[in-house]
């Protein structure tokens, strides 16, 4: 069954960058297995969409570095509101997985 996966950048892909630095955003980091983690999802059918508390004016940035480093996704979603505790609230069911360092754990409970 296909399942749409939201995944963070800041912090869950890449380095955590806080505020809007676009030079780090260039820069940051590939966290450990997260590219053939989120690839492997998307081979496997999944629709994969970064959602990101960036600015929309660091779209392009955005888009470059996941191009740089090979994430394959179907979408790029700017603006998440940043900080606290998220809730979704839908008709659908939602599951959420905090990231806590091991993308490993987080492809198997997928």
């Amino acid at each position: 069954m296909t399942k749409n996966i939201m995944i963070d950048i800041d912090g869950t892909v890449s380095d955590d960058i806080h505020g809007q630095n676009s030079y780090g955003f260039q820069n940051a980091k590939v966290l450990d297995n997260a590219i053939e983690s989120v690839n492997k999802l998307y081979q496997d059918g999944h629709r994969i969409t970064f959602f990101t508390a960036r600015r929309e004016e660091y779209r392009n940035i955005t888009e470059q570095w996941l191009k740089k480093h090979n994430f394959k996704y179907h979408s790029l979603l700017m603006n998440k509101p940043s900080g606290g505790k998220y809730i979704w609230i839908d008709n659908l069911d939602v599951k959420g997985i905090k990231f806590q360092n091991n993308w490993e754990d987080i492809v198997k409970n997928i």
